[in-house]
């Protein structure tokens, strides 16, 4: 899978943009607030229909403007597809090959991406959310079931916890309809476990044989799903689900005293062991690192194996973050592989012998000048 172009209308400090890529390397060179990371918030944009630096779509509008728009075309193995996305105050009008789509669920998984930034480093020692949004943001690219599931457990649990904030001041408490929601929310959420569990094996095979490597063999690593209520690992969906439901009814009481939901999917976590120790508490910042990108260049062979097209691999000035043996890792892993967008201000900290070809592209105030 790869881009073929882009063409903006009004996205950031993009008023117009037409470009062609390669189904390498694209470089994308300039000094820092000229609009490569934008560039590469499109490409997300159109993938995800969300973006990774902001909540708000208005922020993603040029100003002044009523609306943006992006447009790619997708080369896969057996087509070529145009994407089509509007961002104005009234929503978002997603279309596939011209043809508009009533869901944004329908939409999304037609373009796959993985971003990493400096920020992905985190990974490993950010908090529980960085790698809740990790999993969700990933494996709903791969699993329309899990992006439907995520959506309905995320609106039930909205709900439950206004709830909960309603019954927290009245004194005779109608605790039936808090059953209906509570019963909606166990079901949706064993089947997010469950698939959580499914894709972290998964990518744990992958992640564990780049650690290996980047490390020279020293090292191994492992993943491990930490639920706040169910300990038990290899439960069927039904079995998390009566476990779900145990969990809701023990915590009633507090979760009425203090207005929301304490226990489910949304408080669940990820650890990384390297070598059976925790590498979030015990871990060097080099192998915090290496487990980060361990982690990142894993999904490529997932999404590959899940989808049977590989993804687009969006760098946002990533290699200046890592040392030579890494780059080089993360370098030697996507070299004819994946099409890649790389961000720098200088093609000088570059290993180019690992670049096949690129094509490098100037960027100076959102204008985008492809180099000979």
């Amino acid at each position: 899978m790869y881009l073929e172009n882009i063409s903006l209308h009004n996205f950031r400090n993009y008023p117009d943009l037409e470009a062609e890529f390669i189904p390498g390397v694209n470089v994308l060179l300039g000094a820092n607030a000229q609009g490569k990371t934008n560039l590469l918030e499109s490409i997300y944009v159109l993938a995800l229909t969300r973006s990774h630096r902001t909540s708000n779509d208005q922020d993603l509008i040029s100003w002044g403007a009523d609306s943006a728009r992006l447009a790619t075309r997708v080369h896969k193995r057996m087509s070529s597809i145009p994407l089509e996305l509007e961002l104005s105050s009234k929503g978002k009008q997603a279309k596939v090959n011209h043809l508009e789509q009533s869901k944004l669920s329908q939409y999304i998984g037609q373009l796959n991406v993985i971003l990493f930034a400096p920020e992905d480093l985190s990974l490993v020692k950010g908090s529980p959310a960085v790698r809740r949004r990790f999993i969700d943001m990933e494996f709903g690219q791969m699993s329309s079931k899990y992006l439907y599931n995520s959506a309905q457990y995320r609106t039930i649990l909205k709900q439950r916890n206004q709830y909960l904030k309603q019954l927290k001041f009245k004194v005779n408490k109608d605790k039936v309809f808090l059953g209906v929601l509570s019963d909606q929310l166990a079901a949706y959420g064993a089947e997010i476990i469950f698939q959580r569990r499914l894709f972290l094996k998964k990518l744990e095979k992958w992640a564990q044989q780049l650690h290996t490597q980047i490390s020279l063999g020293k090292e191994h690593l492992t993943f491990e799903y930490v639920s706040q209520v169910i300990q038990k690992q290899d439960l069927s969906v039904d079995q998390l689900y009566d476990e779900l439901r145990k969990a809701f009814a023990s915590h009633e009481e507090r979760e009425l005293q203090q207005g929301t939901t304490l226990v489910g999917p949304q408080r669940d976590d990820v650890r990384f062991l390297v070598n059976g120790k925790n590498v979030q508490t015990f871990g060097s910042q080099g192998q915090q690192r290496t487990t980060a990108l361990s982690v990142k260049l894993a999904e490529i062979d997932l999404m590959k194996e899940e989808t049977g097209e590989y993804p687009v691999l969006l760098l946002d000035d990533v290699l200046s973050e890592l040392d030579d043996d890494r780059q080089t890792h993360l370098l030697k892993s996507i070299q004819n592989k994946v099409q890649t967008f790389l961000t720098t201000t200088s093609l000088s900290g570059i290993a180019r012998q690992l670049i096949d070809e690129p094509r490098i592209f100037t960027i100076k105030s959102g204008i985008l000048h492809k180099e000979e």
